[in-house]
């Protein structure tokens, strides 16, 4: 299963979402331009559970250096692939968490998640002389603190069915358990050391960001951070939205609202929609007019229940004008 996006937009940038993405982008390329070198970038900084459990390993170690790996090993990737599932999955995840959280705490969580992941896989490959590397575990805590706070929300998924693809809306607390069911299947077989994952690493971050996410909730929010999410909040509506299309029986007209800011309902907007009923899902793009109101009807013609071969019924989008003040808007 492929996430494609959620729909729980986020009312603030993802500064520091998008920052951790970037690092990771850049860190990656920088170890390819190594070439053979690369290799001793990873064992220094890599997690290498023997650097902390064997005593005639740890000795070459100072404790800096030994702090040091348990932040760093997260920033180093094995690959382009290994990469890209990870930024992926902090790119769909993150900006939700860091939305409740705070740029801030969400920072401190991302670390503290990775640095829990790296413990418990220490703890379940003792005297491993294998260097571990990856964002995975820090990112599996996001996804369990996602996990917590939008346990319904819906995930856009790719199933592949042979040469196929289908696209489905999941539950996020489906996905994220057959997720978690696979880690933990994976992890107890044994099967992590065979194919150089660290299964236990992934579980231990996820535990550790629902763990953690409650803690950080109850501490009460820095001046300075409320100033940073008013400076970062939207003034925009997501461009992709999911709409719910209703209508009567007996006509092929199709109705679904459509969510705008005051500010994008004065100049005009252009919006891409996915209109799900049933078992239909279409793409649509809306030209939203300028000097639109709450209520504005805006016409797709032939886009509703089809009638016959050759004729379909049309699907009104309703305008709803709403400030991006209000939580939960979208």
């Amino acid at each position: 299963m492929i996430p494609i996006r959620d729909i729980v937009p986020s009312r603030t940038y993802p500064l520091v979402n998008n920052l951790l993405i970037g690092t990771n982008v850049v860190l990656f390329f920088f170890q390819l331009s190594l070439g053979s070198e690369a290799e001793q970038l990873i064992y220094q900084w890599a997690l290498i559970p023997a650097r902390y459990t064997v005593d005639g390993i740890a000795s070459h170690f100072s404790l800096s250096a030994q702090i040091s790996a348990l932040f760093s090993y997260m920033f180093l990737h094995g690959g382009f692939l290994h990469l890209l599932s990870n930024v992926w999955f902090l790119y769909i995840f993150g900006d939700n968490v860091e939305d409740h959280l705070g740029h801030g705490r969400y920072l401190f969580f991302y670390l503290f998640c990775g640095c829990a992941s790296g413990v418990v896989h220490i703890l379940f490959n003792w005297h491993s002389t294998i260097p571990v590397i990856g964002a995975s575990g820090a990112v599996a805590g996001v996804m369990g603190a996602y996990f917590l706070l939008h346990p319904n929300a819906r995930i856009l998924t790719l199933i592949p069915i042979i040469i196929i693809p289908v696209f489905v809306h999941i539950p996020a607390f489906v996905f994220l358990g057959i997720w978690f069911v696979f880690q933990f299947l994976s992890a107890a077989g044994g099967h992590g050391q065979a194919a150089g994952v660290a299964f236990w690493a992934h579980l231990g971050g996820f535990a550790a960001g629902m763990a953690m996410l409650p803690f950080l909730r109850a501490l009460p929010q820095a001046r300075i951070e409320g100033r940073l999410q008013k400076a970062t909040a939207k003034n925009s509506s997501p461009r992709f939205q999911v709409v719910r299309p209703e209508g009567l029986p007996e006509s092929p007209d199709l109705f679904a609202t459509l969510v705008l800011t005051p500010a994008e309902a004065a100049r005009g907007a252009q919006k891409t929609i996915n209109a799900a009923w049933g078992f239909h899902n279409r793409i649509f793009k809306v030209n939203i007019p300028p000097g639109s109101k709450d209520g504005t009807l805006v016409r797709l013609h032939g886009a509703g229940r089809r009638i016959d071969e050759t004729n379909s019924g049309d699907l009104y989008i309703r305008i709803a004008v709403r400030s991006p003040a209000r939580a939960g808007m979208w």
